[in-house]
């Protein structure tokens, strides 16, 4: 039976990098979700469609074709053939990406997607809404935050570019909090049976442990 380890959380919350460790100390396979919408975000910009239109982004979603690595050491996505896998993380798709990922009909083709890959093997499976839509019966569910100006923080590192202000990192991830907690399509929210972890005040390592420990308790427990 494949086991799906479902880690949601808001951007800056330490997510992809903790999946990926616990994905590597279990031996599993990893899947960031989030670089599938910034993709889909990416192809949408590239063909000129106005992505705050929502009708013409729904027209357009059944079109792309996306293919992404599940190995935690060399994770990548790519459109069409094309490795996108650092053009995703530009400031154009981060402005965007909230916008497109709204759509039910990206939504739909994505998560469809989403399932034929983690039906494959375990996997650690990153995102915003895993285990409240994309596999409401994960057995192990992860929604990890922290503070504001902590994901703030970390977001303008990952970033790395000067031109990008925390205050201004702070300010858009606040427009990207509000847009997808509000949104209609599969806001982000803790699932009930989530364990929560605040990662404010831990180091990566420690967030790795905490997940690890809860995947061989519910393991051994199942």
């Amino acid at each position: 039976m494949t086991l799906i380890i479902a880690m949601d959380g808001p951007s800056g919350s330490g997510k992809s990098s903790a999946a990926k460790g616990v994905a590597r100390a279990l031996g599993y396979r990893y899947l960031d979700t989030g670089a599938m919408y910034r993709a889909i975000t990416w192809w949408m910009l590239e063909q000129g469609v106005d992505v705050e239109d929502a009708a013409a982004v729904a027209v357009r979603a059944g079109e792309v074709r996306i293919e992404v690595s599940t190995d935690p050491d060399a994770p990548g996505v790519s459109v069409g053939g094309v490795d996108v896998s650092g053009p995703i993380r530009g400031q154009a798709v981060t402005r965007a990406v909230s916008a497109v990922s709204r759509v039910p009909e990206v939504r739909q083709v994505l998560v469809e997607l989403q399932r034929e890959i983690m039906a494959d093997g375990d996997i650690v499976a990153e995102g915003r809404d895993i285990g409240t839509v994309v596999v409401p019966d994960a057995p192990v569910k992860v929604f990890l935050t922290a503070s504001e100006e902590a994901r703030a923080l970390r977001r303008a590192k990952e970033i790395a570019d000067p031109a990008v202000s925390v205050e201004a990192t702070l300010a858009d991830q606040a427009r990207r909090d509000r847009l997808d907690s509000t949104r209609t399509a599969s806001p982000l929210t803790k699932a009930d049976d989530a364990v929560e972890i605040d990662s404010t005040e831990l180091g990566l390592a420690e967030v790795i442990d905490a997940v690890v420990r809860l995947v061989k308790e519910r393991v051994s427990t199942g």
